[in-house]
């Protein structure tokens, strides 16, 4: 019984020499990991802030999609978005412009107020940025719904993204049932949501509108949920409609990222402009489509209702359609926020 209790005391002792080289250890990295993220720091208080997958843009896309790590944290190439700097880009710089995208998400946190930074600019090519290279702008626009811009083209040698946080990038959906309030993705689908801005600009949208609508049926429940051993339709559970304003030409978005399908989802129909609203989670529908927005819960009932007006039957290519008998007409607004609430714009 003696010999056992001194047996014990040599692996007392390793086992208190490798907890103190583990706190060592760990105290290491945690000082390296601090010089390396905080050697931007300076306006703002930036350095005390963490890069991290999902953090820092309040009820961003990262997040409700449940995307794969910098899948949401795009930009444009060959654009340069104009607007203060809240950041100087000549001693702060990245590898890559997922690590500027992520480092203006980081000052976009909480939900007490207006994001610190909506846009990142970034300079990649090392060729032609030169000593500009990894440059990395973080700047705060006058209207985020309008980012001012200073170059396009071929020529320009960097790229700008745009961070929406709580409450922010939020338009209107206007249609005779009522307004759904549209939370827009740009850190997702930044060339999507490009085109629904200059949208927004024209001040109309003659054409667009909603001409198919499915409801859940008995397939997906209240919540959107799929119902166990049930078909996946049709319905299949959508309204789609195109967003082609008259007088305009549509370009054809690129494919981004293309999550999950969710209840509330918006995305594009192939290469758009033909686009839907998904009334159910879609699992079965992931990488297909590329969304570029959400409608915000509340405002599902507006969709709902749309889902359950008058159809007739189609079949296009061969899938058996529910068509409207009557489109509905769609208009987009602008929403002024106030404490993080959507209000319209008057």
């Amino acid at each position: 019984m003696g010999r056992k209790q001194n047996d014990a005391e040599p692996g007392r002792y390793a086992t208190l020499i490798l907890l103190l080289i583990g706190v060592i250890s760990c105290t290491l990295v945690y000082t390296l990991a601090t010089v390396a993220f905080g050697s931007g720091g300076g306006n703002l208080g930036f350095g005390s802030l963490k890069l991290i997958d999902g953090v820092g843009s309040g009820d961003n896309a990262e997040g409700e999609f449940g995307v794969e790590s910098g899948e949401c944290c795009r930009g444009v190439d060959n654009l340069e978005l104009w607007g203060p700097a809240v950041k100087w880009g000549t001693d702060f710089k990245f590898n890559s412009s997922v690590g500027c995208c992520r480092a203006c998400k980081a000052m976009c946190s909480g939900n007490d107020g207006p994001c610190l930074c909506d846009t990142w600019v970034y300079c990649g090519n090392k060729e032609a940025c030169g000593s500009k290279f990894g440059e990395c702008w973080l700047k705060k626009q006058k209207d985020s719904l309008a980012p001012d811009r200073q170059e396009a083209g071929q020529t320009v040698i960097w790229t700008s993204g745009l961070v929406y946080g709580k409450g922010e990038g939020i338009i209107g959906l206007e249609t005779e049932y009522g307004t759904m309030h549209i939370k827009l993705y740009p850190d997702c689908a930044p060339y999507s949501v490009s085109y629904i801005l200059e949208l927004l600009a024209l001040r109309h949208c003659a054409g667009c509108q909603f001409h198919r609508a499915e409801g859940r049926g008995q397939f997906w429940d209240s919540q959107g949920s799929h119902v166990p051993n049930a078909p996946f339709g049709p319905p299949f559970a959508l309204i789609q409609g195109t967003l082609e304003a008259q007088g305009t030409l549509f370009r054809k978005a690129p494919k981004e990222a293309c999550p999950t399908i969710k209840r509330g989802t918006i995305a594009w129909v192939g290469s758009g402009p033909e686009f839907f609203i998904s009334l159910a989670n879609h699992e079965e529908w992931r990488r297909d489509y590329t969304a570029f927005g959400s409608v915000l819960p509340e405002d599902m009932s507006i969709a709902e209702r749309i889902a359950q007006l008058p159809t007739k039957p189609e079949v296009w290519n061969n899938v058996n359609v529910s068509v409207l008998e009557k489109p509905v007409p769609l208009f987009l607004q602008r929403i002024k926020t106030s404490n993080g609430d959507a209000k319209g714009e008057s």
